[in-house]
């Protein structure tokens, strides 16, 4: 397998309109990613949590997301989704997905049958980013 990652997905006051799902079916269809887990968290107002599957039909964000269901489930526990959610502000619902980085697969294998180990990993967020190019182009 490939890395493996996650990702929470907040959409603040509720307001998930779908627009992720087309995005999200391109990676999968293109290889570059195989999700593993997907769940729905909603948060209300008064900070109390729901855990939303896929299979929940009367749940109209998750049936948005119905040809993307993950391959395994049940990797995150109910602890692990509540935990992920003690950010999140109230009257705000959240995507967790856990997906393997196919795109990186032959690379992986790689440093592990070289006996390398992954010592350090982590993500420069987009806003740094372009801060930094833009300092460099000011300079």
């Amino acid at each position: 397998m490939g890395p493996i990652e996650y990702i929470v997905i907040g959409f603040p006051g509720n307001k998930f309109n779908g627009d992720v799902v087309p995005a999200l079916q391109e990676l999968v269809d293109n290889g570059n990613v195989n999700i593993l887990e997907l769940v729905f968290v909603h948060k209300d107002e008064n900070g109390e949590v729901t855990i939303l599957e896929l299979e929940d039909e009367d749940y109209d964000t998750a049936a948005a997301f119905e040809g993307l269901d993950g391959e395994y489930g049940n990797l995150l526990s109910e602890e692990d989704m509540i935990a992920l959610t003690d950010e999140m502000p109230d009257n705000t619902s959240a995507a967790l997905l856990v997906w393997e980085n196919a795109w990186a697969e032959r690379f992986a294998q790689a440093v592990r049958d070289s006996k390398g180990e992954v010592f350090l990993s982590g993500r420069i967020p987009n806003a740094v980013v372009n801060e930094a190019l833009a300092a460099l182009e000011a300079a």
